[in-house]
This record gives structure tokens, C-alpha cells and sequence, in this order.
């Protein structure tokens, strides 16, 4: 798409909203393929994600943030941080927000600080399905009480339901001017990340309970190989000896399971066979190491 295109639109939406509100799921239905990862886990997404959709002479550029809660540890600073620094760039705001939950502290923490930014603003109701819709609609005017948005859906990320009709309204939100990407472009981010992500999210799958919230995955290696291939190397790191047992597993069968279901989407995702190797490593401290939120794609916080 070039200037010439004067019908075109394009812009940035950020989808915001506490943590597990549904944004890793919606963003990847609005998009048609898996671009930010999903778990039960709450906070697991840590960094901007960005997925791009086409609606018509639209491209919109969803960035997923990572949930919006009251920051303890040194690591949920920097996601409050990303999750904040996003929204603030993005051309218009949308607040997921699931209704199931109701209007809670960290909602009314979020509507509190929403009029600072000078933004369309779009209020989603997730898992309507769930709720008697008189309820639904007494809700949505109650937070339009609070906070005047400019629009309101109400969908179910994960049924699909009201997707569509949402998509066509961002397409409509968006100013006019060129796409910034390619038609068929899904992501900006690299490869490496999203593989990275991929593996995070089987291991968060199979490990729910068990591991917790500290660990992370890197992507050292990515190789193409002569017949069209990649060898990939990834490193899980935890925090304690007892952590790395449980990653592994008895007799390597946890470790083996978990790369045999990230190698498969990761596959999908770079389009090509995947040769995938994983490490488990001890490393008590990575959470206070700036060179691991580089990895992750945030700030280090120094205070």
C-alpha cells in the first residue's frame, strides 16, 4: 500500500484490561492465528505483543498488553509499565474487561486512570454469554458512567461470538492514510520471541499447578539449515533446583512432552520443519537481571 491509496486506513489499538481478561484470546481471533500466547496463568503475558488484522481497506495493529494489576515484585512493575507506555502510543484504547468478574478493584483502578489518556477509547464486555443480558446492559452503562466511551461491544473471545462486528469497528475507528505493513503479515515480532512464547506457554499448560509464576523462556539459537530447516535452541530458566525437576520430569518425559507441542506451532508459525532443542537451567536471581527483561522486551526498573 502506498500514499496513492487514499481510501486505506491503518492504525494502532491497544488492548488493555486486568489480568486474564481474555486479551491474549481475543487478540488472536481478531487476528485468525495464534499471535500472543493463552494460559490459565494470570499475567502470562509479559511484554507487547502486536497483531495485525485486515477489515476492508483497514489494517489495524492490536497491541496486547501485559494485565493491568497492583505491581509488587520488580517484574510486574516493568509489565505495568509496558502495559501503560502502550496504550499511550496507540491511536485508540480498548478496555477488555470480562463481566464475569464485575467491577472490581483492579477494573475501577484501571477506569480510574483511563481519562488521562487523550485517546478513542472502546469498551469490551468479554464472555457476555455467560450473563443475563439486562444485567449486561446495566453494566455497560454503569461504566460509561464512570468512563465516556466512544463505543461499546460485547463479545465471547472465545466462542467467536461478536468478533466481527467488533474488527468493523476498529475499521471504522482507524484514521485514513497507508497500511504499514504487508497484506499478509500476522506479527512484528520476531521469530525468536514468539518461539520463545510458544514453549512458555506448553510448559505453563502442563505445569499450571506445580510451577510457578517465575520462569521464563529464551530463544539462543536460530539456525536455518542447508534443506530449509531450523535448529532451535531455547532455554527454560527457573528459580530453584525442585523447579528444574519438575520442568524435566521423570525421566525427561515432562521436558520431551513440552518441546514435542511447542515444536509443532512453532513449526506453524515459522513455516518450516523445526528441529527444537531445550535446556533447563537454575538462575535464582534472573528476575532481577536486567539482560533477561531485555529478552523479554521491557524496561528494567532500577528502583
Amino acid at each position: 500500500m502506498t500514499d496513492a491509496d487514499t481510501d486505506t486506513r491503518c492504525g494502532f489499538v491497544a488492548l488493555i484490561g486486568a489480568p486474564n481478561a481474555g486479551k491474549s484470546t481475543l487478540l488472536n481471533a481478531l487476528v485468525g492465528t495464534k499471535v500472543s500466547i493463552v494460559s490459565r496463568k494470570v499475567q502470562t503475558t509479559r511484554a507487547l505483543v502486536r497483531g495485525i488484522a485486515i477489515s476492508g481497506l483497514s489494517q489495524i495493529i492490536f497491541v496486547d498488553t501485559p494485565g493491568i494489576f497492583a505491581p509488587r515484585r520488580r517484574l510486574d512493575r516493568a509489565m505495568v509499565t509496558s502495559a501503560w507506555g502502550g496504550a499511550g502510543d496507540a491511536d485508540a484504547v480498548a478496555l477488555l474487561i470480562d463481566v464475569n468478574r464485575g467491577l472490581n478493584e483492579e477494573v475501577l483502578s484501571i477506569l480510574n486512570r483511563l481519562p488521562e489518556l487523550k485517546r478513542k477509547k472502546v469498551l469490551i464486555l468479554n464472555k457476555v454469554d455467560l450473563v443475563d443480558k439486562a444485567v449486561l446492559l446495566k453494566f455497560a452503562a454503569d461504566i460509561n458512567e464512570i468512563v465516556k466511551f466512544d463505543e461499546t461491544f460485547m463479545i465471547s473471545a472465545l466462542k467467536g461470538s461478536g468478533v466481527d462486528d467488533l474488527l468493523k469497528g476498529f475499521a471504522r475507528l482507524v484514521a485514513k492514510g497507508p497500511w504499514l505493513y504487508p497484506e499478509d503479515q500476522v506479527s512484528d515480532a520476531p521469530l525468536r520471541l514468539l518461539a520463545a512464547e510458544i514453549t512458555r506457554e506448553k510448559i505453563f499448560e502442563r505445569l499450571h499447578d506445580e510451577l510457578p509464576y517465575q520462569m521464563t523462556v529464551e530463544t539462543d539459537q536460530w539456525k536455518e539449515q542447508k534443506d530449509g530447516s531450523a535448529r532451535v535452541e531455547q532455554t527454560i530458566f527457573v528459580t530453584r533446583d525442585s523447579h528444574k525437576k519438575i520442568v524435566i520430569g521423570d525421566e525427561g518425559k515432562m521436558l520431551k512432552s513440552i518441546g514435542m507441542s511447542a515444536r509443532k506451532d512453532i513449526m506453524e508459525a515459522a513455516d518450516c520443519k523445526v528441529h527444537l532443542f531445550l535446556f533447563v537451567k537454575v538462575r535464582e536471581h534472573w528476575i532481577d537481571d536486567p539482560e533477561r527483561y531485555r529478552e523479554m522486551g521491557l524496561d528494567f526498573p532500577r528502583d
